[in-house]
């Protein structure tokens, strides 16, 4: 799975989740560049990005995404 194909499948669950068909993230989208991204938005969208591509987060790579980049990078790194 391409970068590119990663970034449209996960707009469409961060869409899904934040329930905002305008969201379009990018390597840099951070948390603060979405309303309503709390911790516990975190949580439901860590179980919706795994769900949506079949793998399992480690709590150490959830800790070091710092940006939906690294995200897509930890993803990109387990479908491989």
């Amino acid at each position: 799975m391409s970068r590119e194909e990663i970034f449209e499948q996960l707009n469409e669950v961060f869409r899904d989740v934040f329930d905002d068909e305008s969201i379009v993230v990018t390597d840099e989208t951070v948390s603060a560049d979405i309303e309503d991204w709390d911790s516990f938005a975190h949580i439901n969208l860590i179980v919706n990005v795994e769900q949506s591509f079949s793998v399992k987060f480690s709590m150490g790579e959830v800790s070091s995404m710092k940006n939906v980049g690294a995200m897509v990078d930890i993803i990109a790194s387990k479908l491989s």
